[in-house]
């Protein structure tokens, strides 16, 4: 295999450690986010951290969350392409290639995704001199498909919303046909899993401990949110349950969509997550609370946080600067996370020591249409509708919790036979090894030699 075809990134330790890069290349990289944002050098750039290697983030101030505990955001603008999902692209593109399942010469590679995940894979892949080919719902916003033709994919566009992940697979079903394309399919690929064990969840601990360096917190971190698109994220959490054993998994997911809470279904709006089927790759088994979230709080939030400032700093007492620090920091899917962050809060009465740690998946600039469809359907947010907005975040409700007991979690692992066992060919035996801890630790102990991998064949291409 001639390693000169092939363009290699970061280990799993250098994303999480961006000091580990070799000099040279880390400077290069951080100029070319600014200058020249296409250049593959970006693949360093994939990481949680600055160039001081502090975790990019916010703590939200507590006259907007109306909660003691610290509601601690981190932020995923500042990946290429302004999603942190850059990252499970990345990585399962990575461990393909090392592994020779993928080829620069032979192959296109297939992301199915409703949203950040294709935008991630029309970057990553062309910089790693692949073809690309984004499946899409086509009700996702304008902006989505944009990004993806500009980061020179082709997009096919599938029928319905969020929620329409079958009908992705049907498509992807038909693509898997062609012997040279190649499926990077996020809800079951465990590099998805492995980037957010590794490198968020260690990245929420270093941050944690950071924050006490400068009086806030305690140093732990006592629960970890996250809403469901491919499960990916919320794997940030079993690593922390590591660390601090006393630490909380808590699933979002839509209200109109209620699939692990009672097996529900339904479309939403909150773009990034509630596919309608629990993926494979989610550890369910060690998820302690499932929330529910609605849509329209998310996108009403959303403006507030957008459009709002002076509301936030006249009515609520925020800091001017902060306030105005969040304009063009956050999605819709962020604003949920937001919203199950104070949930959280309140359920487990955590005071003023307390970090509650959640992610912003990406940014604004990929919804000012959904905005704008919001002001068609719901009017002008004046300045007393923007003060009324204020009792989302003030007033979240403790509706629509459900504790992870042990025959809830069974319920949970056994809903994802439909999809995984009935529709997309794998075993009951395979099923049933997602249930012991056991199976997830051997997929966390596969990092060490798939980074050993990546420097073997990176040195041998230089």
């Amino acid at each position: 295999m001639a390693n000169d075809e092939f363009v290699f990134g970061p280990t799993f330790e250098e994303m999480l450690n961006p000091r580990l890069i070799e000099s040279g290349i880390r400077k290069k990289a951080l100029k070319a986010a600014e200058k020249d944002p296409l250049d593959p050098v970006n693949l360093y750039n994939i990481t949680w951290k600055d160039e001081k290697s502090t975790v990019r983030h916010v703590v939200l101030p507590k006259e907007l969350t109306g909660v003691d505990a610290n509601i601690v955001v981190m932020l995923g603008k500042h990946f290429p392409t302004g999603s942190h999902k850059v990252g499970a692209v990345y990585s399962i593109l990575i461990e393909k290639q090392v592994n020779g399942e993928v080829h620069t010469n032979k192959h296109t590679v297939v992301c199915p995704s409703t949203g950040n995940y294709g935008i991630g894979g029309a970057w990553v892949a062309p910089r790693m001199n692949y073809k690309c080919i984004v499946v899409l719902p086509a009700e996702m916003s304008r902006e989505r498909f944009e990004k993806i033709h500009s980061y020179g994919a082709e997009v096919i566009a599938t029928p319905g919303c969020e929620s329409n992940v079958k009908e992705i697979f049907d498509k992807v079903h038909e693509l898997r046909a062609d012997p040279k394309n190649r499926i990077l399919e996020q809800f079951s690929e465990f590099g998805n899993y492995r980037f957010h064990y590794h490198v968020t969840g260690n990245s929420m601990i270093d941050l944690a401990r950071q924050l006490k360096g400068e009086n806030i917190g305690n140093g732990r971190v006592r629960a970890v949110i996250s809403a469901m698109g491919s499960a990916g994220t919320i794997a940030s959490g079993d690593r922390v349950k590591q660390a601090f054993t006393d630490a909380k998994i808590v699933g979002l997911e839509p209200i109109q969509c209620p699939t692990l809470y009672n097996v529900g279904f339904g479309g939403h709006r909150i773009e990034g997550i509630g596919d309608k089927h629990v993926t494979w790759i989610h550890n369910v088994m060690n998820m302690d609370y499932l929330m529910c979230i609605d849509d329209l709080d998310c996108l009403k939030g959303l403006q507030l946080i957008q459009e709002g400032t002076d509301t936030l700093v006249k009515k609520l007492g925020v800091d001017e600067k902060v306030a105005k620090g969040f304009v063009n920091t956050f999605g819709i899917s962020a604003v949920c996370n937001i919203l199950g962050a104070i949930k959280t809060a309140k359920l487990l009465k955590l005071g003023s020591d307390e970090n509650v740690f959640t992610i912003a998946t990406d940014n604004f600039d990929r919804y000012p249409s959904v905005i704008e469809k919001l002001k068609s359907e719901e009017g002008v947010m004046d300045e007393r509708e923007a003060f009324r907005r204020t009792s989302i975040f003030l007033n979240a409700k403790l509706d629509y919790v459900l504790e992870g007991t042990a025959r809830v979690r069974e319920r949970w692992h056994n809903q994802k036979y439909f999809t995984w066992v009935e529709q997309q060919g794998k075993s009951v035996e395979e099923l049933n090894a997602l249930k012991e801890q056991e199976f997830w630790l051997g997929e966390q102990g596969k990092i060490q030699e798939i980074d050993r991998k990546i420097r073997k064949q990176r040195g041998m291409k230089n």
